[in-house]
């Protein structure tokens, strides 16, 4: 990263290179002097690099000319901005392009696909991955390129997610995630940037607050990933807020006409915002406080009931009717063909409906026809009937056309959309939710004509808003939080976090087999500390803060979290280790008569802790231990 100050204007200029270990020159300019710093910073634990730079931190929002915003998602990402100067006119990207018959498709978002060349080096990004993919195959030139697709859901569905995790490219093989992420943020960035400097000449990242979005249920490990991911693509760690995905939705949805906007922005109003996206469905429930700001009454909920459920049923009726063998055939000879089969899925899937769509057809390639006779010696008519496939529920239209039955089209998006309308029963059936009564349905799955009658049919009493380009909804109030992060004023945790301590021993309260003597005294360890409870309610900016007194040179503190509301012991299998946090003492000053404080800062998208010895000065900040 190369740093340039000018005493007079401000600026910093930065850059990146996305190593394992980077050489990071800071160059300042003062005075007509100047001098080089070379620092060495494991990009494996940039998750302490944001938090142990405090004086990073400052006014950034009052420098900013324009917000930024990155809608990272499962099937498709994209990104929107406006300028400071009128920041209700947020612009996005209007010209990516889907090759082949599914060009229909053009939208304001692209696939997040990454292309690596043979080198394992960053080539295309989005339709343009997927696209020069397909053309390296059809020449037999795709062997060392790899392509992966799809690979966000890694982050949702890891438990003990690390820095080492690994996803499959197209072709079955394993890497780590962590690259593709900082290649993904990194191409999003560059692209923006050139459409922003068509705009206004000389504008500066410094001037930029780059927004990025996440889902509300990701727990710390995954939304740290994600800050370490953006950093390592370089952008710089204090220009940075990451969002969550419903809050961003229920900020836009102000902004929208009355019939939305009634619901949303009355005082006192209680809604529900459901972002129903390709991977997750992301579920919060906000109230519009007096003062204009919202409020969370109640934590965030969801599950893996995305799009990407429906389009892996569809690949397995797909695969049983061609077989195993003509798909891979037409992957390494017509890769445009078999990239069309998904993408036509993608444009028709929005639009079904049981009961508007009396028939649903998809195109077949002629490759695909011929490819099922060389393999089963058989036409496709003749292969469908041998399969028995719900009597005439399948069949054929002239060369090219397949007709599937609704009911077998109804069948394969009936599973997530049941286990998400089971979950908002369940939550409007609770005592506080009684007076949500209505549901604002976003995010592209969210666009789902199925998903909407369910919804709508299905949640009696309550009223379904679908905003328009209901997919962009995120998107578009992530810019608006960029500009106005104080309108969100408190969440509600998901979790009770605390530190793990030694307590004086009482024998009322301890069982007697457990306590351990030190420092001539009984003491009970492992118990846990508890600095805030899970369904509690925080403001944004709170602090909780403890002290202890340090008894040697280094005192290591580690910081847990537990779904129980009154955890006794950090051993329980219920608490979770999320973190540790090392500080050193003064030599100089007797222990006894220094302070160390641990304080909690709650209520942002992110969790940090710090500890801080008063009587030294000296500070230390959590490092997630999972990235270590």
């Amino acid at each position: 990263m190369r740093e340039e100050r000018d005493a007079g204007k401000q600026a910093i200029k930065y850059k990146f290179k996305i190593l394992e270990n980077v050489q990071l020159p800071f160059t300042t300019k003062k005075g007509g002097g100047a001098y080089t710093i070379t620092l060495t910073v494991n990009m494996n634990c940039l998750s302490c690099f944001r938090v142990a730079c405090p004086t990073m931190g400052g006014n950034a929002q009052s420098k900013t000319m324009l917000v930024a915003a990155f809608d990272f998602g499962t099937t498709y990402s994209g990104y929107a901005f406006s300028f400071k100067d009128d920041p209700n006119n947020i612009q996005t990207n209007q010209n990516w392009y889907a090759g082949g018959v599914a060009s229909r498709l053009v939208s304001l978002k692209t696939p997040t696909s990454v292309l690596l060349n043979p080198k394992g080096e960053f080539d295309k990004f989005g339709f343009e991955a997927e696209d020069t993919y397909a053309n390296l195959a059809e020449d037999d030139k795709h062997h060392g390129w790899r392509l992966f697709r799809k690979f966000k859901m890694v982050l949702h569905s890891n438990e003990h997610l690390t820095k080492d995790v690994t996803v499959e490219d197209f072709c079955g093989n394993q890497m780590t995630a962590f690259p593709l992420f900082v290649m993904s943020i990194k191409y999003l960035r560059e692209h923006l940037l050139q459409a922003v400097t068509t705009q206004m000449i000389g504008i500066e990242e410094t001037d930029i607050l780059y927004v990025l979005t996440v889902p509300a249920i990701w727990d710390e490990t995954a939304i740290r990933f994600m800050r370490d991911a953006a950093v390592a693509a370089g952008i710089y760690p204090n220009r940075l807020k990451l969002a969550l995905e419903p809050e961003c939705a229920s900020i836009w949805c102000e902004t929208l006409g009355m019939d939305v906007k009634g619901a949303v922005t009355i005082q006192g109003s209680k809604y529900m915002v459901v972002d129903l996206g390709g991977g997750t469905a992301d579920i919060s429930v906000h109230e519009r406080k007096p003062d204009g700001t919202l409020k969370e009454i109640h934590k965030a909920s969801g599950g893996p009931w995305g799009g990407i459920y429906v389009d892996k049923k569809y690949m397995e009726m797909i695969n049983k009717l061609f077989g195993e063998n003509a798909l891979t055939d037409l992957r390494k000879t017509d890769m445009n063909d078999y990239f069309d089969i998904t993408r036509e899925f993608e444009y028709k899937k929005r639009s079904f409906d049981t009961v508007k769509t009396k028939q649903f057809f998809l195109r077949i390639s002629a490759s695909l026809r011929d490819l099922v006779e060389k393999y089963y010696s058989k036409s496709l008519e003749e292969r469908i009937t041998s399969l028995n496939v719900r009597g005439n529920s399948i069949t054929t239209r002239g060369k090219d056309k397949l007709k599937i039955d609704t009911t077998v089209v109804q069948s394969w998006f009936k599973r997530p959309i049941d286990l998400l309308i089971q979950h908002l029963q369940s939550l409007l059936a609770e005592p506080k939710m009684e007076s949500v009564r209505s549901v604002i349905l976003v995010g592209g799955f969210g666009e789902s004509q199925y998903a909407q009658g369910r919804i709508r049919n299905e949640l009696a009493g309550v009223r379904l808003i679908v905003p328009p380009d209901a997919g962009l909804v995120v998107l578009k109030g992530a810019v608006r939080f960029g500009h106005n992060p104080a309108i969100v004023s408190s969440r509600i945790m998901k979790h009770t976090y605390g530190t793990k301590i030694n307590q004086r021993f009482d024998d009322k309260k301890y069982p007697d087999e457990k306590k351990v003597w030190i420092d001539g005294e009984w003491w009970m360890p492992e118990c846990f500390d508890v600095y805030v409870r899970v369904n509690e309610e925080v403001r944004v900016d709170q602090q909780v803060t403890k002290m202890i007194f340090p008894f040697k040179a280094f005192v290591l503190t580690s910081v847990y979290r537990t779904t129980k509301e009154n955890p006794e012991y950090t051993i329980d299998p219920a608490c979770e280790l999320l973190g540790t946090i090392q500080l050193e003492n003064s030599a100089d000053i007797p222990y006894r008569l220094q302070k160390i404080e641990t304080t909690f800062m709650f209520g942002d998208t992110e969790l940090f802790v710090k500890q801080k010895n008063t009587t030294s000065g000296k500070e230390a900040y959590m490092i997630f231990d999972c990235f270590k």
